[in-house]
Order: C-alpha cells, then sequence, then structure tokens
C-alpha cells in the first residue's frame, strides 16, 4: 500500500467516520475520470484545489465540485491575500500528495480548508484517496467536518 493511501485511510479511520474506500481499473486524476469510475455526477467529484498565498506563500486547500472552477476573486476575499497555483513539487512537500491524487485529509502538513457549498447539494460525493486510481465515497457535510473546512461560496461553472 502506498504512503499517500495509508495517510488517507488513517485519517478517514481516526475520525470514526463511515466511507467507502475504492481502487478503481483505471485512473481517477482528473473530475471526469473519477466522474466516470464512480458513476456519479462531475459535481459528486470533491476536487482537492490548492492555491498559494502570493504574500504568505501559505497553501490553501478549496474542496470544489467537479464540474466547477474555484473563483480567484472569491478565494482571495476568502484568504484576504492574491493567490496563485502552487508548482507541483510544493504541493507534494506540504500535503505529501502527488498532483492528481491530493487528497482532502491525511496532508503531512496542517492547511486551511474551504468547502464549496455546492457539494452539500449532494447525498455523497467522491474525492482523491492519495493514489491516481483509488477514491473514496463520503456524505459531504462529515468531509466537511473531518477535513476542518469552512464552507464557503467560490466556485463557478466555466464558461463553454
Amino acid at each position: 500500500m502506498s504512503k499517500s493511501l495509508k495517510r488517507v485511510e488513517t485519517a478517514l479511520s481516526a475520525a470514526g467516520v463511515d466511507y467507502d474506500l475504492r481502487e478503481m481499473p483505471g485512473e481517477t486524476r482528473t473530475a471526469a475520470q473519477a466522474a466516470e469510475a464512480a458513476g456519479c455526477h462531475i459535481d459528486q467529484i470533491a476536487k482537492s484545489i490548492l492555491m498559494a498565498g502570493q504574500g504568505s506563500g501559505d497553501l490553501t486547500l478549496f474542496i470544489t465540485p467537479g464540474g466547477h472552477l474555484v473563483d480567484e476573486a472569491m478565494a482571495e476575499a476568502l484568504t484576504g491575500e492574491a493567490m496563485t497555483r502552487p508548482d507541483a513539487n510544493r504541493v507534494r512537500t506540504v500535503t505529501g500528495f502527488a498532483v492528481g491524487g491530493v487528497a482532502p485529509v491525511g496532508h503531512k502538513t496542517p492547511i486551511a480548508v474551504y468547502f464549496d457549498r455546492v457539494l452539500e447539494g449532494f447525498d455523497v460525493i467522491w474525492a482523491a484517496a492519495g493514489t491516481p486510481r483509488h477514491i473514496f465515497a463520503i456524505a459531504p457535510q462529515v468531509l466537511c467536518d473531518i477535513s476542518g473546512a469552512k464552507t464557503a461560496n467560490f466556485s463557478v461553472t466555466p464558461k463553454a
């Protein structure tokens, strides 16, 4: 078992919550791949989008519906500083996960987390479990609680 997957399983088990962890036959690096593998709507995929504060350099995790994008202006209003995308090495160093498998729990370093309210409209959501082939199902409010997230509106649907 990978160290990343083990950290996610440990975090979920330690929280004492119900979840359904699955290894998929194909990759689940993108929201579209994960939704197809799970057989769910793309917005039931809880993407882990990381952004870095331009002043502080601190990473913030935005748990976002799979078919949405993080609105930078809304993210900046929440964090109080201009935000940018961190590079893959910084993501791995801080979270312990590679891009495409960043889980919403089990990070090496504690970080600020925001949970988009759109996800609350589903009974079950799916999130990355630390590898490109593992995802887990969980109730939205449970994931919000165990990730230590603050609930907010910060996502937008992409323009066609």
